[in-house]
C-alpha cells in the first residue's frame, strides 16, 4: 500500500513549491519525490477530503496569501483562486470543510483571517482580526498568529499568537465573521505555536515553541475557555543550547503526543494517563537540521520528519503499544521542508 504525502516547503534556495513522496508502507519506504506545483513559499498546506484541492500559503511579488490548486482531468494541480495582500504570508491555513470556511494565521502581522470557500475552490476574504500586545521574550516585540483551527466539537476556531502568550477562542458565523468569547494566558515567555487535541477527552496540548514546553490545558466545550492542567520540557535538562518547540501531534487513541524540537533536533515521545497529563517517554533524533513539521500516517503505524535546513526527509517506524520510534531512512530528499501533510 502506498501513502502519498504532500510537503510544503520554503522556495529560498533550492525548492520549486509544494511536492508530493510516497510511503510504501509495504517495502517501509519513501520514494518518488515529485514537484506538485510551483508555488512560491508555500509554507503550510490543507486539502479537501477527496483531494481534488489544495489549500495552501503563497508568497508572490512582495505579497503574501491564500492560493487554492485545484485537481484537473489530467490529475494535475491548477491554480484556480488567489487571494494576496501587501506583505508576508500566512503562516498556517485550516480548511473547515463542513461551513466551507479556510483559516489563516499571520505571523508577520498578527492577524487572523476567515475566507469563504466551496467545492470548486474559489476564494472571498470575510473577515480578519488584529491581535494586541507584546510579551516578554525578544521575539515577542508584537502579535504573531501562529495557528488557527477549528475545535473537534466544531463550535469554535482556536487561534495561537505566540507574541502575545495567549490563546484566543472565536465563535464563528455562518458568514465568516468572528466573535471572541474566551482567552487564555500562558505563562510569560511560552510563545503559543500550536496546539492539538485528545481524541476522546476535554484536554488540548499547547506548544510552547520559546519556552519549549507542552501544556496540558482543559477545555470547555461550553464556553470555548481553556484552563492550565500541567506543563511538561520538551527537552533533556542537560539540553543548554539553543531550542525552538515546533510540531505537536497526537495519536487517535490519545495514548501518545509527539512534540519535534528545533535545536535539539528531536521528537519527543509522551504518554498520556487517564486524565490526559503526560508523562516522557524517550527522544527520537531526526537525523537533520531544524524538524519544522512531522506526521503520524493514516495508519499511525510510521512518523515522516521534514526538515526545513538539511533538506532531508526522515522516516520512523512507530511502535503502537509503546509509542517508540525505530529510525528507517534519514538520507530522502526533500528541499526546505516546512510542512507534513497527509493527502
Amino acid at each position: 500500500m502506498t501513502n502519498k504525502v504532500l510537503l510544503g516547503t520554503y522556495t529560498r534556495r533550492i525548492s520549486d513549491g509544494i511536492y508530493s513522496v510516497d510511503l510504501n508502507t509495504e517495502t517501509k519506504k519513501l520514494e518518488n519525490l515529485t514537484l506538485v506545483a510551483e508555488v512560491g513559499n508555500p509554507t503550510y498546506l490543507d486539502s479537501n477530503s477527496d483531494k481534488t484541492i489544495i489549500y495552501s500559503v503563497i508568497s508572490e511579488d512582495d505579497q503574501g496569501g491564500l492560493v487554492t490548486l485545484v485537481k484537473n482531468a489530467d490529475n494535475k494541480f491548477e491554480r484556480k483562486a488567489t487571494v494576496l495582500a501587501e506583505g508576508a504570508a500566512p503562516c498556517y491555513v485550516a480548511l473547515d470543510e463542513k461551513n466551507q470556511l479556510v483559516y489563516t494565521a499571520n505571523y508577520h502581522n498578527g492577524e487572523i483571517s476567515v475566507y469563504k470557500t466551496d467545492t470548486e475552490g474559489n476564494l472571498e476574504l470575510t473577515d480578519t482580526v488584529a491581535h494586541e500586545g507584546k510579551s516578554v521574550h525578544e521575539n515577542q516585540d508584537a502579535p504573531h498568529a501562529h495557528y488557527s483551527q477549528l475545535t473537534p466539537d466544531g463550535k469554535y476556531m482556536v487561534a495561537c499568537d505566540l507574541g502575545t502568550d495567549k490563546v484566543y477562542t472565536y465563535e464563528v458565523s455562518d458568514e465568516g465573521k468572528l466573535n471572541e468569547v474566551a482567552t487564555f494566558e500562558a505563562a510569560l515567555g511560552t510563545g503559543p505555536r500550536h496546539l492539538e487535541f485528545h481524541p476522546n477527552l476535554d484536554i488540548a496540548y499547547l506548544f510552547g515553541e520559546l519556552s519549549s514546553e507542552v501544556l496540558v490545558l482543559t477545555y470547555d466545550a461550553k464556553t470555548g475557555k481553556f484552563e492550565m492542567d500541567q506543563t511538561i520540557s520538551t527537552i533533556p535538562n542537560e539540553h543548554t543550547e539553543f531550542n525552538s518547540g515546533a510540531a505537536i501531534r497526537v495519536s487517535s487513541d490519545g495514548d501518545f503526543v509527539y512534540a519535534s524540537n528545533r535545536g535539539h533536533n528531536s521528537i519527543v515521545i509522551f504518554r498520556t494517563d487517564d486524565m490526559g497529563r503526560l508523562t516522557l517517554v524517550d527522544y527520537a533524533s531526526t537525523e537533520g537540521e531544524t524538524p519544522r513539521d512531522f506526521n503520524l500516517d493514516p495508519s499511525e503505524n510510521f512518523a515522516v520528519v521534514g526538515h526545513q535546513d538539511s533538506d532531508n526527509l526522515t522516516l520512523f517506524e512507530r511502535d503502537t503499544d509503546t509509542g517508540m520510534l525505530r529510525l528507517l531512512q534519514k538520507d530522502v530528499e526533500g528541499p526546505e521542508v516546512v510542512c507534513v501533510h497527509n493527502f
